[in-house]
């Protein structure tokens, strides 16, 4: 039999396979060949495209070279049908189409698969290693597609609701100066400029608010960034935002502009309705009660305070915390008692561990009384003062953390998020967003003994800490905020410093000189002396929006074609070497070092 491919000549595609009316007419319809039933003299091919699935039939009736062609037919194949809507003999409910299908009077294979190396459709029980190397073939699979599409959905939603609000779309650069961001920079070696380079930008920061400086009032941009670090199930070393910024406004004003895009997305993509405005915490509020600056509140099981509750009691490691400045936090998992063995509790203890903790307590509290883990430390009546505190009653499980609260918080905040897991009590069709406010403006490092800026250096700090700027840098609070959604940050924003003098002192408390100022912000500094628009802007996540709104577990599965945890892509096998030719041609050459 010769094997040819057909063309398209003569027929032009009239439906997409999910949108094929119900009704009869005809239709002409192209897709991969899904699946293909062959029982003899009836033949059943379900065709596929981005949209969904049709069922093309063949039977006795159909024209013999057409039904001759059908039997060619194997999963992947490229087809056009043309044919007549009908009823189904048996509706299929789980598909769009399910009670129609085509009796196809012509049959065109416009291209043949070879035999894939994972079932396209059923690729979620696929080694993922392998599923990207075949990234394009994955890409077939309607889940997938579902992503993608609601992706793009995402993308246009933000345009309209930005350009209906009086924004301007404006590009910034792709190649800029590296400037200090958080993350190392991706460098472009210069060709012209031998030994220089550009950077890949972290984000539009400096060039956005320099759109500020020029009076255009309101920018937006859908950016790709770019960072060089580790990776993680919501990172990507090249990602999107949806970058914009805002001149003649406050806080409270960009939290609006934030808040109006969310419910405009959620309301476009899912129909969904949310209410306004959203829930706010303050960063402290946020850790005190969660554990965590991006707090998923779809659940209780709230961190609680029992330093005064165990005050006499002479367990050194309550003792030693509070005694050290720290504090004794505790959370109460609400019939996990049954659940969480010995053994379990363990793996909790080995996982606090893991975190920074130095251990942790626990009360698990059965039908036959609470076993208590520091029961001998513990007094007549001290243990029914404990749990008569913390609410806690039979059946339940309390993990008790001692230490320095930036330490103890964190620690329960993470195990919190573990056994809410592990007892299925997060509900997965809640939407529930978060502003987080009033954000720390420095952070203590450890190793360097010295105060760290948690934002980029323009970050406002709040008025009324100015005066503690030198004097007492833990109490600076910023004008910054993070938009959160089921413990997933969205969006990070502030006002802008845009005072000369005010700039020049926030450089010299984050400890940097004259000259390097000149060199990494020269350009931006020098703007602000021909004055500037108070202004702030924020940064959504288009990738983590998706993976959230979609339901996805990683990024993965809302980016076309992504890294791994390696920061390479393994379809095309990149990064690569490059020839030598093309490095002499940059000034630049590569030295082998050792394993």
């Amino acid at each position: 039999m010769e094997l040819r491919n057909d063309t398209m000549k003569g027929l032009k595609r009239t439906h997409y396979c999910g949108e094929v009316p119900l009704t009869p007419c005809e239709v002409t319809v192209c897709g991969f060949a899904d699946r293909v039933r062959d029982v003899g003299n009836i033949i059943f091919i379900n065709l596929r495209d981005r949209t969904g699935l049709v069922q093309l039939a063949f039977n006795d009736e159909t024209d013999r070279e057409v039904f001759a062609k059908a039997q060619q037919v194997k999963g992947e194949y490229v087809l056009m049908a043309h044919g007549t809507v009908r009823d189904r003999d048996e509706a299929n409910p789980k598909m769009k189409t399910g009670k129609i299908e085509i009796a196809v009077d012509d049959l065109r294979i416009l291209s043949r698969a070879q035999t894939t190396p994972f079932e396209v459709t059923n690729s979620d029980k696929v080694n993922e290693e392998l599923k990207l190397r075949y990234r394009y073939l994955d890409l077939r699979n309607p889940k997938l597609q579902r992503n993608l599409i609601m992706r793009h959905e995402i993308a246009k939603a933000a345009r309209e609701y930005f350009y209906s609000n009086g924004f301007l779309e404006i590009e910034t650069p792709m190649m800029m100066r590296s400037t200090p961001e958080g993350a190392r920079d991706y460098l472009v070696p210069s060709r012209v400029h031998k030994g220089s380079f550009y950077a890949l930008p972290q984000s539009p920061q400096i060039y956005k608010q320099l759109l500020m400086v020029s009076g255009y009032d309101r920018y937006v941009q859908i950016a790709r960034c770019f960072r060089d670090e580790d990776l993680r199930a919501d990172r990507q070393p090249e990602f999107t935002q949806i970058d914009l910024e805002m001149s003649f406004t406050d806080v409270d004003g960009l939290i609006g502009m934030g808040e109006g895009f969310l419910a405009h997305v959620v309301k476009s993509v899912l129909g969904k309705e949310v209410a306004l405005p959203l829930p706010r915490l303050t960063f402290a509020d946020a850790m005190e009660r969660y554990g965590s600056d991006k707090p998923d509140t779809r659940f209780g099981m709230e961190i609680q305070n029992i330093t005064e509750t165990v005050k006499g009691i002479e367990f050194p490691v309550f003792t030693g915390a509070v005694e050290a400045g720290g504090s004794v936090r505790a959370i109460v998992a609400e019939g996990a008692a049954a659940t969480y063995t010995r053994k379990e509790i363990d793996k909790l203890v080995d996982h606090a561990k893991g975190i920074g903790a130095k251990g942790l307590a626990y009360i698990r509290w059965t039908s036959e009384g609470a076993n208590c883990s520091f029961k001998k430390f513990l007094g007549e009546g001290d243990l029914d003062r404990i749990t008569a505190a913390l609410g806690a009653k039979e059946g339940d499980l309390v993990l008790i953390a001692a230490d320095k609260d930036k330490v103890a918080l964190p620690v329960l905040g993470a195990l919190r998020l573990i056994v809410a897991k592990r007892m299925d009590i997060i509900p997965a069709d809640k939407l529930n967003f978060l502003v987080i406010t009033e954000m720390p403006f420095f952070e203590y490092d450890d190793e360097s003994g010295k105060w760290l800026a948690m934002h980029h250096p323009f970050t406002m700090p709040m008025e009324e800490c100015l005066k503690d700027l030198d004097s007492d840098p833990a109490s600076v609070r910023a004008q910054a905020f993070d938009f959160v959604l089921n413990g997933v940050e969205l969006s990070s924003g502030s006002m802008r410093i845009t005072d000369y003098e005010l700039q020049q002192k926030m450089f010299e408390a984050l400890g940097l000189t004259d000259e390097e100022i000149a060199a990494k912000f020269g350009f931006l500094v020098d703007a602000y002396r021909y004055a500037a628009p108070p202004h702030g802007g924020m940064g959504f996540g288009l990738d983590r929006i998706s993976m959230m709104l979609c339901g996805a577990d990683s990024l993965r599965d809302v980016v076309a074609f992504p890294k791994v945890q390696n920061a390479s892509e393994l379809m095309s096998a990149c990064p690569s070497a490059v020839d030598k030719e093309q490095l002499e041609e940059l000034g630049i050459a590569v030295t082998e070092t050792a394993e």
